[in-house]
């Protein structure tokens, strides 16, 4: 029964569409130690309401925002954005008089109805109650709109010093002698610094004027222009229709670096010329992404490299991929995050997840993607490498989370949809378009992925859709290579199914071979073969070492390689977790720099968790945390307050 009302919701949802829209390899499936047995799969039907957001407070079945036009100036003393935005308003219940917008901590000072296009008329509204996670409704009566199917509301406004979704850093604290302002507006923070519907299923175009210091440069996910005069004022248009998560704005002594006609890097004057050579790949990137998927719908693609604080890795902002230093290596030996931003351009911003249960839509087939890509780009070997360790990223994850948040569909009602961001919806989802890829060949399924992406361009989708999609044009097209039911596994099931490819490495069986001989005392630590190892080798070193090391074991290996004093972020997050979990004194100073110095939440949360487990742990932890924390991201603030400060969260 269950079986048969999962189809019923499948083929219900084949022809639904919204208006709206954020890592395969040879190998076999012999490892299945995290895998669930045929007999003992535990499926969940997708709810009935499986398109429906339970993240915003708007009415969006009743009205449809299309446009937005903001007008925002930026005060860094007062750590606020204050204007107004007017929101071109589409009627789709004829008998809807109240408009709801989600906000959260904005000061509303008033509310306008534009029905002629230039004459403003204000109107009643007020603030509903305050959810800790979704902020508060902005009910707005648009009954003097009487009927008309479309009209505009204009809301005047100020966001708090402590919007969720901004970030204002002092000099000192971004790294120049100017002031910093940057937005995080995935999941659900858009909302904190603009009043709007904000939920992926809405898309809308934008016009923005923003007005800064005359010596700052302002930059948005729109067309931004290098050659823009700095006189306090800058205009953008977005004639592409986003998502609110996509919304974006950096204000900021920035300069520009071209890397080719249609790519280029922003950044601060002592980081562009090295961010502009560590990424000069970026447009054979984005060729071998239109060949693989389809052209770029998006115009230029173009980088911004922000202050070590950012809480991401990177934000696939459309047009401005937002981008972490931290990945500034030297060697390029951390680019497939860019590559990850970049497929985005399809993944996400093109076909976007319905809802944030949905976020593997995005994610696991933007993993894909960039897999693809690095493998195209810099060779076979490489992408294994970097599959093997998201393989090992993905089990980690999975054997602390509940059931529920193993499935690429979690239930998150009445949860905050940044609790759903983990390596489960990347690194699953990704294993299972290897394993569709696996089970149609490599050519028949970037055809199917290019007619996915041409059918739901500029649209929201749910996994419904997608499985109805896939059904009607991939499986009943080549009948016998997968069944409904091994798809409903992957997507509906607990941890990884025995149907999973998952890659191997010959590069890492070799580091294995010179961690064995090193344990076993046959060879000491300086006379291990490390020559070219890249960062993916070390970090399968350092990952699969014992837990317990001796004192002379872990000085040996920092003598021989100086990891302690490492520069690369990666190796650095490795090390330092063995190093916590052995009480190696001597990389503690370390630690202390690489948890003040930036803000990554991948980078710093797994260390701190690390420095709670024990007492002496926890009392560096607070020490560095109170230290570090003012100039950490609310984003990141909100994840690390409850680890290690609980009494006070």
């Amino acid at each position: 029964m269950r079986e048969f009302l999962i189809v019923l919701l499948v083929m219900a949802l084949a022809g639904c569409g919204h208006d709206a829209e954020s890592r395969a390899a040879a190998g076999d499936s012999s490892d299945t130690s995290t895998a669930v047995a045929p007999d003992e799969v535990e499926t969940v039907p997708a709810p009935t309401g499986a398109d429906v957001d339970v993240h915003t407070f708007a009415n969006i079945s009743q009205f449809r925002v299309r446009h937005a036009d903001l007008s925002l100036r930026v005060d860094f003393e007062q750590k606020s954005l204050s204007g107004s935005v007017q929101l071109r308003v589409e009627r789709l219940d004829p008998e809807a008089n109240e408009l709801i917008l989600d906000t959260r901590d904005l000061d509303v000072k008033a509310v306008a109805l534009n029905l002629s296009g230039s004459k403003l008329k204000e109107v009643p509204w007020r603030l509903g109650p305050r959810d800790e996670a979704l902020g508060q409704p902005l009910l707005i009566d648009v009954s003097e709109a009487g009927r008309a199917q479309r009209f505009a509301v204009m809301v005047r406004y100020s966001t708090s010093p402590q919007a969720s979704g901004l970030q204002w850093l002092e000099p000192r604290q971004s790294g120049d002698s100017h002031p910093f302002l940057f937005s995080q507006s995935q999941a659900i923070h858009a909302r904190s610094w603009i009043p709007l519907q904000d939920s992926p299923q809405v898309r809308m175009t934008y016009n923005a004027t923003i007005h800064t210091p005359p010596e700052l440069r302002a930059l948005m996910s729109a067309d931004n222009d290098p050659a823009a005069a700095r006189n306090g004022r800058f205009s953008f248009a977005m004639p592409q229709a986003i998502p609110s998560y996509l919304f974006a704005i950096a204000v900021g002594n920035l300069e520009f670096k071209a890397m080719s006609r249609r790519t280029g890097v922003y950044a601060l004057p002592g980081v562009v010329d090295a961010a502009a050579a560590e990424f000069a790949d970026t447009e054979a990137m984005l060729e071998i992404g239109e060949a693989m998927f389809g052209p770029y719908r998006w115009g230029r693609y173009d980088l911004l490299i922000l202050p070590p604080s950012f809480p991401f890795g990177g934000m696939e902002n459309p047009r401005l991929s937002f981008i972490t230093p931290t990945v500034i290596a030297g060697d390029r030996s951390l680019v497939s995050l860019i590559a990850h931003e970049l497929a985005h351009s399809w993944s996400g911003n093109l076909v976007t997840n319905a809802t944030w249960r949905d976020l593997w839509l995005n994610e696991g087939f933007t993993t894909y993607f960039t897999s693809r890509i690095m493998e195209a780009v810099y060779g076979v070997d490489r992408r294994r490498m970097e599959d093997v360790l998201g393989v090992q990223d993905l089990r980690e994850d999975l054997a602390t989370a509940d059931s529920g948040d193993q499935r690429l569909v979690p239930d998150l009602q009445g949860r905050d949809p940044d609790d759903v961001f983990s390596d489960i919806p990347y690194e699953k989802g990704k294993l299972f378009l290897d394993f569709l890829e696996a089970r149609f060949g490599r050519e028949r399924f970037d055809l199917f992925l290019q007619g996915y992406f041409d059918r739901f361009a500029f649209q929201s989708v749910t996994t419904e859709q997608f499985v109805a999609y896939l059904d009607r044009n991939l499986l009943q097209a080549e009948p016998g290579r997968v069944s409904l039911e091994e798809v409903r596994e992957w997507i509906y099931a607990p941890g990884l199914p025995a149907t999973a490819v998952l890659p191997e490495s010959d590069a890492f069986d070799r580091v294995a071979a010179q961690r064995d001989n090193w344990l076993r005392g046959e060879a000491a630590a300086r006379e291990l073969d490390t020559d070219g190892w890249t960062v993916h080798e070390w970090r399968f070193f350092i990952d699969t070492l014992p837990v317990e090391l001796t004192p002379a074991q872990l000085a040996e290996l920092d003598e021989a390689f100086a990891l302690t004093a490492t520069g690369n972020a990666e190796i650095g997050l490795a090390w330092y977790k063995v190093a916590i979990r052995n009480d190696y004194r001597p990389a503690y100073p370390a630690i202390e720099q690489y948890l003040t110095a930036i803000g990554r939440r991948k980078l710093i949360r797994p260390l701190y968790i690390a420095l709670m487990k024990t007492d002496d742990g926890a009392e560096f932890a607070r020490r560095v945390y109170l230290q570090a924390r003012p100039g950490y991201h609310p984003i990141a603030t909100a994840s690390i307050d409850p680890i290690v400060l609980p009494d006070e969260s």
